[in-house]
């Protein structure tokens, strides 16, 4: 199965992972903001030309999932990791709150409905870890999700996390590689977004006074980010935290780690039998044969 790439920003797999002792910022000594562009390019570019040989070789498929509180840079940093992949390779799902029909399934299913074919890229701007992190600040909603046991019991986090953990295993085992990013922003820099958001008239229709509102539960949340990457970071789908208070610092991370990832997967273009080959040749001497 795949393993993790190493990175300063991995969550360790061992349990340990401190919300509090991850950095939000980038670290000292980093390249400024337009030299960080110009890596994010290279590192587009080398996402390019391993999503290609992806989509050839058909044999295994990719997962990005992104979580991230409100204004971290989720929608931002997709478009920009993602500028110039082939668009039939690659796909995009959001998902907001549950409809009725999902409601009446397991809480892994709309999600597994959306996974990527052999060959594509997936990525899940939110996923199935709303269920650990919106949920658990909020396990009222469980009420209304008709669930076959009662709604307060104690381990019902632990089987859910248990849940996903086998669930991801079970993807790793079969082909996918599946890389999630928690993209760690300050709770200083989502207010300075936020008032942004309320101050110029062309990013006012970014904000929600939902998004303020949850912003109370703030301690909840990082706390419930903490059980859930402590539980669910593995070689085979490691989480990694990234500082997202400079988003050309974040987005240039991310876009390293992917390429990164797809270049250590060993993939190669389909190779032609003998047989194939000479069947090559005969259409070549046809068309060479034609008289244009």
């Amino acid at each position: 199965m795949f393993e993790a790439i190493p990175s300063d920003f991995l969550v360790p797999f061992d349990g340990s992972f401190r919300v509090a002792a991850a950095p939000t910022g980038p670290p000292e000594g980093v390249r400024g903001k337009k030299a960080l562009k110009s890596e994010l390019k290279d590192h587009i570019k080398r996402v390019h030309t391993m999503q290609d040989v992806l989509y050839a070789a058909d044999r295994k498929s990719v997962l990005l999932v992104f979580q991230a509180m409100d204004a971290a840079g989720k929608d931002g940093t997709i478009r920009a990791v993602m500028t110039g992949i082939n668009p039939a390779g690659c796909q995009v799902v959001s998902f907001k709150q549950p409809s009725k029909e999902e409601l009446d399934h397991d809480f892994l299913w709309r999600t597994t409905r959306k996974l990527p074919e052999r060959g594509r890229i997936g990525i899940f701007n939110r996923s199935y870890y709303e269920e650990v992190l919106v949920v658990k600040v909020h396990p009222g909603i469980l009420e209304h999700q008709r669930l076959p046991w009662r709604t307060d019991a104690p381990d019902v986090w632990e089987h859910r996390l248990a849940s996903i953990r086998d669930f991801e295993e079970h993807l790793a085992r079969n082909g996918t590689v599946v890389l999630k990013f928690f993209l760690n922003v300050s709770r200083g820099e989502q207010k300075r977004r936020f008032l942004d958001r309320i101050d110029e008239r062309s990013k006012n229709w970014k904000f929600s006074a939902g998004d303020v509102r949850e912003r109370q539960h703030w301690d909840d949340y990082m706390v419930a980010y903490q059980d859930a990457l402590r539980a669910t970071s593995r070689p085979w789908a490691p989480w990694y935290a990234i500082p997202a208070d400079n988003k050309s610092f974040m987005r240039a991370t991310v876009a390293d780690i992917v390429a990164s990832t797809l270049e250590s997967l060993g993939l190669r273009y389909p190779e032609l039998d003998e047989t194939e080959r000479s069947r090559l040749d005969e259409m070549r001497a046809l068309l060479m044969a034609e008289s244009d």
